[in-house]
């Protein structure tokens, strides 16, 4: 399964924001096997979030936003996606009665636009805050708040699989520049597949839908390379 991911926003693109919720799913994703094809930060505009949404969604097996829902001036996200399937945005009964089942809120509690998603899309309840989420086809609309955005991922998780990667990571004390004989080979001679990290130590991250094939790898790298201090601890 590969995904791309989408995160809305101006204060992304201005640097006032970092983008943790990006890195978080990410990480959920690649943990259950996904393979995120693509992370993109768009403007709150409406072209631009409809543009790149209406492209993902046929790159991609699933696409997953986050960011921009809400019933304020910039949040334009379910505009956008309704934009790229060329429906309309309706006010969703199932988004009103969970609403007030579930939060005490009575239709005329609510800001004008709280409960509005494309139509056709299946309400996502937010579960840490009001403005629900939606799956339209297969794309995913999340908040932008970390709390909600993980919260709301959490109920649709499972529409995420992929076959499982086993991971290894060896520190080493040398040059990036001196191992690149050593990483290719051990790409070459393994099935799998090697990221280099430099730092004040290199990491090197071997992995592969293969354990054994990672095993193997890993022991044949520890012993051509200098560990560094905390690895042969």
């Amino acid at each position: 399964m590969r995904v791309g991911l989408i995160t809305v926003g101006d204060e992304l693109l201005a640097g006032d924001t970092v983008n943790t919720n990006a890195a978080w799913l990410a990480e959920q994703l690649t943990d259950r096997g996904v393979t995120v094809g693509r992370i993109t930060v768009v403007p709150d505009r409406t072209a631009d979030i409809a543009e790149t949404v209406d492209a993902y969604r046929t790159q991609y097996d699933a696409v997953l936003l986050t960011g921009g829902i809400g019933p304020t001036h910039d949040d334009v996200t379910m505009e956008a996606v309704a934009e790229a399937f060329d429906v309309a945005l309706v006010e969703d009964q199932a988004a009103l009665d969970w609403l007030a089942e579930n939060r005490d809120y009575a239709r005329e509690d609510l800001a004008d636009g709280t409960a509005l998603i494309p139509a056709g899309a299946r309400m996502i309840p937010n579960r840490e805050g009001v403005a629900p989420g939606c799956v339209l086809a297969n794309v995913y609309v999340l908040p932008g708040v970390p709390a909600e955005m993980q919260a709301m991922f959490d109920v649709v998780a499972t529409d995420f699989t992929g076959e499982q990667q086993h991971i290894e990571v060896v520190h080493v004390d040398e040059p990036e520049s001196a191992l690149l004989d050593r990483i290719e080979t051990l790409g070459d001679r393994f099935d799998v597949t090697v990221g280099s990290y430099p730092g004040e130590i290199v990491r090197l991250k071997i992995s592969s839908t293969d354990r054994d094939a990672v095993e193997r790898a890993t022991a044949w790298l520890r012993e051509r390379v200098e560990l560094a201090a905390a690895e042969e601890s």
